[in-house]
Order: structure tokens, then C-alpha cells, then sequence
């Protein structure tokens, strides 16, 4: 799968078995398509350098990744869905990179440059060249699909993203761990939930009333799917980051740091949370489903899309599974030959003492 050059992984590479009661391995149809067309988008503004950025951009596999959380729905929102997460990711990489500074300052000037220039078109408050460009593509054209409703979720979720990545670099500034009822409560805004699930929307036709989207029990229940994705994520790419100093901030070395323990170690304590906030998801979902008319049902399908989807995408990246930390160029076919369990790790039913995400479980019915 890859190469050590020297640095072992701290947890190994063979990751433990996944709980996803509702898997069912689903991709768009159109899938191959859409990739073919994104990836010419990608070329026609050249918003990678050379072609070693441009192999590491393609490994992210943006286009399986949008095409299996959003495995229906209409062809073009989808096709836009899958350009921005090009896009997005390298944004990601650039902010990551070396050549890039990296102080809080610098990102958050970044972050809201890049903030008002999505919700303010012509806004210039970004360099010209390709990044922008493509984004000044973007812009006009999700302006001319979406509703003003879906547009400021969006944007909603562009910050979400953003405001989480510059709160992540204030803490590695300082060489601090956040404590884990913090990561809890800000890790998943970096991964972009309310980013890609306006897509899913979008695409799939769903239009809940702002009153039912933001009712307690829904966000309840999207957050959660935010969490588990979240979690899933600092599983598949703890080795792409592994070589970062300080330590990267994921739900591992979080869980290291507060028991005194390895990550090795933090490794079943981390899928222990993710597996019980999984059964939370079951359960409030099927309680919603019980009072749900057509509009909450397909919105809860593709709930169930997200997390089984991303799951199945990170499975087969190349960007973590032959991570550039150990490989020059990424290999395709890596796989991490994941296999699945049919219950939780950890079987309890309560809320974990974690005050930022325990009261999804008050969201339950007795």
C-alpha cells in the first residue's frame, strides 16, 4: 500500500471493523461521467501547478466522493457539488502546504477573503490567478441554480468549513490539544456538513421549511451524521498526517492526550465514541421517520448517504491510502480493505459525558 520511509504508523493500517447498519455501497449512475467532465473543469483553469499538485489533487477522488453520498439526484448541481470539492481541497492542500504561511492570522485573512468573495460576487478581495477564477465559475453559477434559502446555507457552510480550519491552526500556533469536549463541539465544522448536504438537497429536489430543517431533532441528527463522518475521516487520513508538529487535531490524538495514553492505544476508545453516537443515529433517525412526510424522509435517506458514502470513498482514496507523507505520487488501486461489523463496540444506549454533544440524546423520546 505504501512506504514507511522511516516513520511507522502509530495505529496501523489495517483500521477496525466499521458499524453502518444502513450501507449499501451506492454510487450515482452517471458517476464516470461526471468525473470525466469535473476533471476537464479542472484543467481548463489549471488550478494545479505542475503535475505532481495535479495527481495529488486528482487522488482525492472528489468526483466517487460526491457521486456516493449523492448516489441519485439531478446531473448538473451534482457535477457543480463535485467541481467545488476539487476546488476546496485545493484550497485545503494550499493552506497545508509549506510554501504557505500558516499562522492563524494569515488563514483567518484567507478564510474571510474567502468567505465574502462566495457570497459577494465581483467582491475582488482575492489575488487573480486560476484559484480564483474557478472560484469567481463557481460562484456564478451556484448563484444561478440555487435558491436564496439554499444559497445562505451554502455560505453557511463555506464558513462552517472555513471557521473550523482557522480554529484548528490557532491551536497547533500555540502547540496546544484541544480538550475533547471542544474538538467534539468544533471538529466536525471543518469536514463541511451543511457544505455538502445543500447539494444533496439541490440536487435530490428536498426543500424542508427552514422551521422543520433547524427543529431540534434534525440538527440533532445532522450533527451526528457530521460527527460520525468527522470521525470516520480522522480514521482513514491519521496516516496522511501523521508526520505533522505539533500533532494533527483529530479524535485519536485528542483521546491520546486526554488519557495519557498512545494512539495505538486511543485507537478503540475513538471508534468506542463514533459507534455509540452511531446507535444515537439510529435511533433519533427512525424516531423522525415515524413523523415524516415525504420531504423529511428523502432528507433522512440522505443522511444515511453521507455517512455510509464517505465511508466507502475514503475506503478507496488515494490520498489516504497511499498517503503523499510516504509516497511522491499517489497509487492508484490503494485500498485500505476495510471490513465491517454488524453491532457497536461499544453497546451502551446513553450519552456520553461529553456536554457538547450529549444533549442529541435529550432529542430522544422516552
Amino acid at each position: 500500500m505504501t512506504f514507511e520511509h522511516g516513520h511507522p504508523s502509530r495505529i496501523g493500517w489495517q483500521l477496525p471493523p466499521f458499524y453502518c447498519p444502513f450501507n449499501q455501497r451506492l454510487i450515482h449512475a452517471k458517476a464516470a461521467e461526471l468525473e470525466r467532465r469535473a476533471v476537464e473543469w479542472v484543467d481548463a483553469f489549471g488550478i494545479y501547478p505542475d503535475a505532481v499538485e495535479r495527481s495529488w489533487g486528482l487522488a482525492t477522488h472528489s468526483a466517487d466522493f460526491s457521486s456516493r453520498i449523492i448516489p441519485y439526484g439531478d446531473v448538473e448541481p451534482l457535477l457543480l457539488f463535485i467541481e467545488w470539492n476539487y476546488w476546496a481541497n485545493a484550497v485545503d492542500d494550499w493552506q497545508d502546504s509549506d510554501s504557505t504561511p500558516s499562522n492563524t492570522a494569515s488563514i483567518i485573512d484567507h478564510s474571510v477573503r474567502l468567505a465574502r468573495s462566495i457570497e459577494v460576487p465581483g467582491a475582488s478581495m482575492l489575488p487573480k490567478g486560476p484559484m480564483t477564477a474557478a472560484l469567481d465559475d463557481l460562484v456564478t453559477r451556484t448563484r444561478a441554480i440555487l435558491t436564496p434559502f439554499q444559497l445562505r446555507r451554502f455560505s453557511e457552510g463555506a464558513r462552517d468549513w472555513l471557521l473550523g480550519a482557522s480554529w484548528q491552526t490557532a491551536y497547533a500556533e500555540r502547540g496546544m490539544m484541544p480538550s475533547l469536549n471542544d474538538f467534539a463541539a468544533m471538529g466536525a465544522l471543518a469536514n463541511g456538513t451543511r457544505f455538502s448536504l445543500t447539494w444533496s438537497d439541490v440536487a435530490n429536489h428536498i426543500h424542508l421549511a427552514p422551521d422543520l430543517l433547524y427543529w431540534q431533532p434534525v440538527q440533532a441528527l445532522t450533527e451526528a451524521a457530521g460527527f460520525i463522518v468527522s470521525a470516520d475521516n480522522d480514521l482513514f487520513s491519521y496516516n496522511k498526517d501523521d508526520l505533522q508538529e505539533p500533532w494533527e487535531q483529530n479524535l485519536i490524538n485528542v483521546l491520546a492526550y486526554q488519557h495519557r495514553c498512545s494512539p495505538w492505544e486511543a485507537l478503540p476508545r475513538a471508534v468506542a465514541l463514533r459507534d455509540r453516537v452511531m446507535t444515537l443515529f439510529v435511533r433519533l433517525r427512525a424516531q423522525l421517520l415515524r413523523y415524516a412526510d415525504e420531504q423529511l424522509g428523502r432528507y433522512l435517506d440522505s443522511l444515511n448517504h453521507y455517512v455510509a458514502g464517505s465511508i466507502e470513498w475514503q475506503n478507496l482514496a488515494p490520498r489516504y491510502a497511499s498517503p503523499r507523507n510516504r509516497n511522491y505520487y499517489p497509487v492508484e488501486g490503494a485500498s485500505f480493505g476495510i471490513t465491517w461489523r454488524e453491532s457497536p463496540s461499544d453497546p451502551s444506549t446513553e450519552a456520553p459525558p461529553i456536554p457538547a454533544l450529549s444533549w442529541w440524546w435529550d432529542c430522544l423520546e422516552a
